[in-house]
């Protein structure tokens, strides 16, 4: 589960693939996952930060997290799994 090497974010949460020109807008908790998965963490680590950080539930942070990456695999924004 990688984010493309040259996927930008910012710190504002601007996202923008070089690739294929297209930009996205992330709220605040959405660019901080991103930044994690830029640099490289595993879900675990993910998982223990946001939960901790945001005190939410591990079922209910679990769920959300799938759903993002999905939506992050549908505008081709990760790595292909191998």
């Amino acid at each position: 589960m990688k984010l493309k090497k040259n996927i930008a974010v910012s710190e504002s949460g601007f996202v923008f693939d070089p690739n294929s020109g297209d930009s996205f807008s992330m709220n605040p908790v959405g660019a901080e996952i991103l930044n994690l998965l830029k640099q490289e963490k595993d879900f675990d680590k993910i998982h223990d930060t946001m939960t901790k950080k945001y005190d939410v539930p591990s079922g209910e942070f679990d769920k959300y997290f799938l759903d993002f990456i999905q939506t992050l695999k549908q505008f081709n924004l990760m790595e292909n799994d191998d």
